[in-house]
């Protein structure tokens, strides 16, 4: 079992007036944050309030990139090429970037967001355009992607990827997450005890397969109603187990 993890959530998600997640109470009980880049969520204002909470919480900052879908939140899947994908990741990580220097903080990771995470895993080569286009623009920045195949194979290659599994979404048989559009409460206990058996290696699909991961960092989702209190769960259950957590790069390092 492994005992040294990142925890990370997705936040600055709200937009304008219209308010989603708690960042306040959810960003201090996580490692690492990625934030809304503007497309699928988050406005310059949200974005930068995040990074403050961030900053000050001493939080890992993330660019948090999706596709060009404010109805959809981005979960609905939108078709680029992978040029296009990599350029998309560019340019949302590079107004994070300026918010984040504005508040002397760094960005350190790059996730994908929703469908354009799910693209990602399932092609090649878009995973692989992202990887590079980041290698070359901002080396040092390390791309999460879903633990698996994908992911292995350009870590082979000595890129910088982040090996990523989910306490709080099911994995169908093939090994990938299921998207939900709209996210429930779902239980605190029931994500704390995937979050280890992600630790252990091994999580169960929803047709009752196990399926074996090995992951850097685990992540739940912020615009779950439930977020904070599934955070806490999963921080307790951690800490009777002796698993201490620590920053994205820390971990990344680690493994190194």
């Amino acid at each position: 079992m492994r005992t040294l993890v990142d925890l990370n959530a997705d936040a600055g998600e709200s937009l304008g007036r219209w308010r989603l997640g708690d960042d306040a109470r959810l960003i201090p009980l996580v490692t690492s944050v990625n934030i809304a880049c503007g497309w699928h969520a988050g406005d310059p204002a949200t974005m930068s309030r995040s990074v403050e909470l961030a900053r000050d919480g001493r939080t890992s900052i993330g660019a948090h990139p999706g596709f060009p879908d404010l109805i959809g939140f981005g979960r609905r899947a939108l078709s680029m090429s992978p040029g296009e994908a990599a350029r998309a990741c560019l340019y949302q990580f590079g107004a994070l970037q300026a918010i984040a220097a504005h508040h002397g903080a760094a960005i350190s990771h790059v996730k994908p967001h929703g469908a354009l995470y799910g693209l990602a895993v399932k092609d090649d080569a878009v995973a692989e355009a992202v990887v590079e286009a980041f290698a070359a623009a901002a080396p040092g920045v390390r791309v999460v992607l879903l633990a698996g195949p994908v992911a292995e194979r350009l870590a082979e290659r000595g890129f910088p990827v982040v090996r990523e599994a989910f306490a709080d979404l099911d994995y169908d048989e093939s090994g990938h997450i299921i998207i939900e559009p709209d996210p429930r409460a779902k239980s605190p206990q029931r994500c704390a005890d995937q979050a280890v058996a992600v630790l252990r290696g091994e999580v169960t699909s929803v047709a009752g397969t196990p399926i074996a991961v090995d992951a850097d960092t685990i992540c739940l989702h912020g615009d779950r109603p439930n977020a904070v209190e599934i955070a806490e769960a999963i921080r307790d259950r951690f800490a009777s187990e002796g698993v201490r957590l620590a920053s994205m790069a820390e971990v990344a390092d680690a493994r190194s």
